[in-house]
């Protein structure tokens, strides 16, 4: 396990409160907007029963956060996890507000969570807790209100229970209420390869600007679930060379590029520790590389850490990965930090683009879809790139300065402020 300094911020939601104000102290922000974004709109917490296969009564917490609708509904996902927490699904609400803003959606933030392991659940019973969920949270969620989306251990067979659900409720075909569905309830074309797709996307440019060819480009990835195993199939087929790739059990690295094949087969059947060649986890992040993908959870690449990262560029495909201690070093060390709110921002485009063909019941074919895509990756990259050269700042502050200026305009729009 990574060790922390005492006088490190590990706390999620004071991680993106501090980023908000290193952000905002660039710019001529007043103080009542910086307070606005520091604080969610809302918080709910629900507790729900739900009937176990052996017919006993468990009762499930859980929580929907939203951050700030000043310029649209909320957006974000659901995630089914052990360790979630208020704080924790309070900073991943705020973090969406900014990831929207970056690209550009008309979306606050907005994150949820059940406090549970999915891995010790029957399928049925994931299905009962996806349902007892969102008839606890329905009242503030909907397709002009708040929008959830899959995330940690959910996927789209959970997202159709649930706006199955929410349909139910309202009596009518709601499909706008949840994105991330299976295809035949309105899913969009090429959600599920979103995320990489960005996080590869925003890769591609970064190596362009310091001018790194592709082809052989050495690559690790801390992760290889949704995120990370379509970014290495994505950038394997683009050149680069995966010689590290890990998961919740454990990690394996070959410098001569490891059989992707393989190591999914290994994943889907076995344990991808069967490949061999099995590493410390934690020493993945430290393995020199031209391109490190932290696809996981938050917190990974610490105060502790940082000082030994030998990527030249870190595209965050998971949220929070990077403590701000841990942005200043690798920052003064000229890595290139492209941020969670920029690199996995497909995700949620995509999720937006999902619920546009869900309000006008017309659907997109996934060539238009992935153009659309990377028409905002791409310009979002260099919007993010020019004013952190402008005001000589990482990527990470400059990607905040656009989503709070866009912020601070959508609360003057509206007489807030």
């Amino acid at each position: 396990m990574l060790k922390h300094s005492k006088n490190e911020i590990m706390n999620p939601y004071l991680i993106v409160q501090q980023q908000i104000e290193q952000a905002a102290a660039k710019l001529d922000i007043p103080k009542h907007v910086v307070e606005i974004l520091k604080r969610p709109q809302r918080v709910l917490c629900v507790s729900f029963p739900v009937k176990m296969d052996d017919g006993s009564i468990r009762v499930f917490e859980g929580y929907r956060s939203q951050h700030i609708d000043a310029i649209g509904p909320t957006k974000g996902g659901i995630r089914f996890h052990p360790d979630v927490t208020q704080d924790e699904v309070t900073a991943l609400a705020m973090w969406m507000t900014f990831k929207c803003g970056v690209v550009g959606l008309p979306y606050g933030g907005g994150k949820g969570g059940v406090v549970c392991d999915p891995n010790e659940l029957s399928k049925r019973e994931i299905e009962r807790v996806s349902r007892g969920y969102i008839e606890a949270i329905s009242q503030i969620i909907g397709p002009d209100k708040d929008i959830p989306a899959p995330d940690v251990y959910t996927n789209p067979t959970i997202m159709g229970w649930m706006m199955d659900t929410y349909s139910r409720i309202h009596h009518s075909f709601i499909p706008g209420v949840i994105t991330g569905k299976p295809l035949i309830l309105g899913g969009s074309q090429g959600r599920n390869e979103a995320t990489a797709a960005g996080c590869v996307m925003t890769i591609i440019e970064a190596m362009k600007q310091l001018q790194m060819p592709l082809k052989g480009a050495t690559v690790a990835i801390q992760g290889f679930g949704n995120a990370g195993r379509f970014a290495a199939k994505q950038l394997d087929a683009l050149g680069c060379r995966i010689v590290a790739v890990s998961d919740s059990r454990g990690a394996i690295h070959d410098p001569k590029g490891l059989d992707l094949k393989r190591v999914e087969y290994l994943k889907d059947h076995e344990t991808i520790l069967q490949y061999g060649h099995q590493i410390e986890p934690d020493s993945l992040l430290e393995l020199d590389v031209d391109v490190l993908i932290p696809a996981a959870l938050e917190n990974v690449i610490t105060l502790e850490n940082a000082d030994r990262i030998q990527a030249k560029i870190i595209a965050e495909a998971a949220n929070g990965p990077t403590t701000p201690a841990a942005d200043q070093i690798l920052f003064d060390k000229g890595i290139v930090v492209i941020p969670d709110i920029l690199a996995n921002a497909g995700g949620v485009t995509v999720s937006y683009f999902e619920w546009v063909q869900n309000l006008m019941n017309y659907y997109w074919s996934e060539e238009e879809v992935n153009q659309k895509l990377e028409d905002i990756m791409v310009r979002s990259y260099y919007e993010v790139w020019n004013l952190a050269e402008k005001y000589q700042t990482d990527l990470r502050t400059a990607a905040f300065m656009i989503s709070i200026l866009r912020m601070k305009e959508a609360m003057e729009a509206r007489g807030w402020v």
